[in-house]
């Protein structure tokens, strides 16, 4: 009796872990769980989950795949030497993009010459009748006389005049009369002989350039053809100091009035230099082309150290007539923005960099965006060793606006183009074409001898003001004329006139350097 006891306490425990453990296997087979005995709707309900993700699986793998292989492809043909896949390839597509930011791809090399696309023959080309019509500004007229020394608030007139902040900013709202500072003030310099001023009088078609200081000589340019030779009339505006250099070193032909050439080009004297800084005497020319040879209906700017080796008439074909524009200018290489090319100017040393601040703080302050693939245009900073323009009246305007923000300024031109572009918005059409297309227009040649001042090796207020020391580089034209400073006495002197509101808080926007050439 004593064993039987336990052994029937364990049978009873045994027993209900039997019902209980049947009670849950009951329960699995309710729900569908348990892999014995199940229904044939569960079954299939199995079967259909594990078949759908599978599926779903498989296809994002497949699309995976897909796209890595398109990726892949696409690559391959950006980079194929086969015509008909490179063709394909989208070069500014957003995946080439992200794959170039990301360091999968190599970011392309810049084409630095292309085929230029221009007709064939010069003595076939069609020169337009007439003028394009002037549509917004239709009479355009410059300030002649200083104000500023008229009423006897300074002593002598300056070639750009005092324009104040309210003209400046007259200036650019547009109507159809307008009046307005465009260099050539009376008694401010910059006076050509009578003897050229006659020669271009009779001048419809102008090709000219420009050397200062003596640094150049001219280059004769090549590919000429006879039609070209009999239309276009070749200027070389000089000043005395290149005259005398130009005539030391290369043969200088004087005709029977009095006009002097080297080749093909008559040099043009600018007497009377209307600034202290040559590089600014050099803007008169290419920026003011109009108000020298004011009978020239088409003209293309140059620059002196450049010999020009496309035809001018098929210049002209390609860049004005074929699209109807009447200003063509190639873009910069590097650089977008005005605030990239103002940085690129302060480490190449191109002008006092307190003073390149000020003048990116101004345009900050009035607005002016750095450049993005968002605006209109295609680029705000221009190649401007070439120019081509139709002398119409909003062309002219441009150039005016343009040239008197050089004049209040920097002498830096790439960085008021933009500027001018931003006040004018789409009234102002013109036609920037690609920069290998520029580089295919003119062989480069060195200077001479290079030309430095001062005032480009200046970093820091205190040496402009000067209480610091500046390491002597170059010819110093404030050394040639001990009596000036660092500061200009004729041009950029917005720079040193009150502006009409407070800069202390403008921030310049920051600027990510791309290239080593900046």
């Amino acid at each position: 009796m004593e064993n039987s006891s336990p052994r029937s306490v364990s049978f009873r425990t045994h027993r209900r872990g039997e019902r209980s453990g049947l009670s849950m296997l009951s329960k699995d087979v309710e729900g569908g769980v348990f892999p014995g005995k199940v229904t044939p709707d569960s079954a299939m309900k199995i079967v259909c989950k594990k078949g759908v993700i599978r599926l779903l699986l498989v296809g994002v793998i497949l699309w995976v795949v897909l796209i890595l292989l398109a990726t892949l492809f696409h690559v391959w043909s950006c980079h194929s030497s086969i015509s008909f896949l490179s063709a394909m390839c989208n070069k500014n597509s957003t995946v080439l993009d992200m794959l170039r930011n990301m360091g999968f791809v190599a970011k392309p090399q810049l084409q630095h010459r292309c085929p230029i696309p221009v007709a064939n023959d010069p003595d076939k080309i069609v020169i337009p009748e007439g003028r394009t019509p002037d549509e917004i500004v239709k009479k355009l007229t410059y300030v002649m006389e200083d104000e500023a020394v008229s009423d006897k608030t300074q002593s002598s007139p300056l070639f750009g005049g005092h324009e104040s902040w309210s003209q400046r900013e007259e200036s650019f709202r547009l109507k159809p009369t307008m009046k307005v500072h465009c260099g050539f003030i009376r008694n401010g310099g910059g006076d050509m002989i009578p003897a050229d001023i006659e020669y271009a009088e009779k001048c419809r078609f102008v090709v000219a350039s420009g050397i200062f200081d003596g640094y150049d000589v001219p280059h004769q340019p090549s590919n000429l053809s006879p039609r070209s030779k009999k239309l276009f009339c070749f200027f070389m505006v000089v000043d005395e100091t290149s005259l005398e250099f130009i005539s030391k070193n290369v043969t200088v032909r004087e005709d029977n009035n009095g006009g002097k050439w080297v080749g093909i080009w008559r040099l043009v004297l600018l007497k009377h230099p209307p600034y202290d800084e040559p590089r600014r005497n050099g803007k008169v020319p290419k920026i003011l082309t109009h108000r020298l040879f004011p009978k020239a209906q088409y003209s293309i700017w140059i620059d002196g150290k450049m010999e020009l080796i496309v035809d001018p008439l098929l210049i002209l074909e390609r860049y004005l007539w074929r699209e109807k524009n009447t200003f063509a200018i190639s873009q910069h290489k590097h650089h977008h923005s005005i605030y990239e090319e103002a940085d690129a100017n302060k480490r190449r040393k191109r002008y006092a960099r307190p003073l390149i601040d000020l003048h990116m703080k101004i345009y900050r302050y009035e607005g002016m965006e750095p450049w993005s693939p968002q605006k209109k245009t295609i680029s705000d900073v221009p190649e401007g060793a070439i120019i081509i323009r139709e002398h119409t009246a909003m062309s002219n305007l441009f150039s005016c606006l343009w040239f008197n923000e050089v004049d209040l300024f920097t002498p830096r031109d790439q960085l008021s183009f933009g500027y001018v572009l931003y006040r004018l918005g789409e009234s102002f059409r013109f036609f920037m074409f690609p920069n290998c297309e520029y580089y295919s227009l003119f062989i480069l040649h060195p200077h001479i001898r290079e030309h430095s001042s001062r005032i480009e090796w200046v970093t820091s207020w205190s040496q402009l003001k000067g209480n610091g020391t500046i390491k002597d580089k170059g010819k110093d034209w404030d050394q040639a004329n001990a009596k000036n400073g660092l500061v200009e006495s004729r041009g950029g002197l917005g720079l040193w006139t009150p502006y009409p509101a407070n800069l202390d808080s403008v921030i310049l926007p920051p600027v990510a350097r791309t290239s080593k050439a900046g």
